[in-house]
């Protein structure tokens, strides 16, 4: 049996109020692990040193790879940092794949799934991934593993009916990779969650505002893909919305937002964003500013090669002394 994680309906002011999940495990979850990822660095990230996954592109958003540390300048607050860290290993990434089903994407789903399932099969043996469908529910159809063929399963099992319940999809991803990292304390990996979505959200209990908070504060990059919805004025209207959404989550995360014109599209899509997991640096430094507040600060990351762009999260929430911890 697989795992159905559904939103309880109820109101509250906080999260932990709002989102009641009931989880059933299947016993197939103890055997997903991954083999040991491959010259993996040893990197232990400690409280006051502050990681980050950074995407060099050039003018043409070709993926720029042979850059070593002393090419990189890191800012906080607009004081320049020391760079501590610094690794271009390609990281074994857990992944959390979130595509819509809602009633809209019923003509588009066959060609999103074979994108998706595409998607899946050029993910490394020591990555690992979930997949989740989310419409007026959100259901983890498959835990995180590394087999291929049970992820191409959960993806063609996708059905379209119902609302879109887009936050709460993102609330719960963001929980799965958390716990899966925790897991696997002895292994360093890259966080990414890759949402296919075609409208707004209409039915989450859970406010944009809070999740994209959650997702400030973790270590994810947020992938968006937004298909347009059919015309009309209400549906315009509606994926303007959806669109900002989905621009948020991708920036304040260091992801990226597609917004394709055609669904045959999807395919390359979902190769760009492999590509850029695959072609990312790790870039550290411990920051200059003692206070531990827990004020959000900024982050910028720039390089000294012309033409071109270093894009990363923009920023964290600053670690808080124990004695303000609630």
């Amino acid at each position: 049996m697989r795992p159905t994680f559904m939103i309880a309906a109820v109101m509250a002011a906080s999260v932990a109020a709002i989102m009641a999940a009931s989880v059933t495990l299947g016993s197939q979850q103890q055997s997903d692990r991954p083999s040991p990822a491959p010259q993996a660095p040893s990197i232990r990230v400690g409280v006051d040193l502050v990681s980050l996954n950074v995407t060099v592109t050039d003018g043409s958003l070709h993926y720029i790879t042979d850059l070593q540390g002393d090419n990189f300048s890191v800012f906080e607050d607009g004081i320049k940092q020391d760079v501590t860290l610094f690794s271009r290993t390609n990281l074994p990434i857990a992944l959390a794949i979130l595509l819509d089903t809602s009633a809209s994407m019923e003509t588009k789903l066959p060609v999103a799934q074979e994108a998706a399932v595409g998607f899946a099969k050029r993910l490394r043996k020591q990555d690992l991934a979930e997949v989740v469908s989310f419409d007026s529910r959100v259901i983890v159809l498959q835990t995180f593993t590394n087999g291929a063929g049970e992820l191409e399963q959960a993806i063609r099992k996708t059905s379209a009916g119902g609302s879109t319940s887009l936050n709460n999809a993102v609330y719960i991803a963001l929980k799965d990779l958390k716990k899966v990292v925790a897991k696997s304390a002895d292994d360093v990996r890259r966080q990414a969650i890759v949402v296919l979505s075609d409208g707004e959200d209409t039915s989450s209990l859970l406010p944009f505002e809070e999740v994209r908070d959650l997702a400030k504060r973790s270590e994810t990059a947020i992938y968006t893909i937004g298909l347009k919805v059919d015309e009309g004025a209400s549906s315009a209207r509606g994926f303007k919305e959806a669109e900002f959404v989905m621009r948020q989550f991708a920036q304040e995360t260091g992801g990226r937002a597609f917004f394709p014109t055609q669904i045959s599209e999807l395919a390359a899509i979902y190769g760009q964003i492999s590509d850029e997991l695959s072609s990312q640096y790790t870039v550290g430094y411990t920051s200059k500013n003692p206070r531990r507040d827990g004020a959000w600060r900024r982050v910028v990351v720039r390089v000294d090669r012309p033409n071109t762009i270093a894009r990363t999260k923009l920023g964290y929430f600053a670690p808080v002394a124990p004695h303000q911890q609630p």
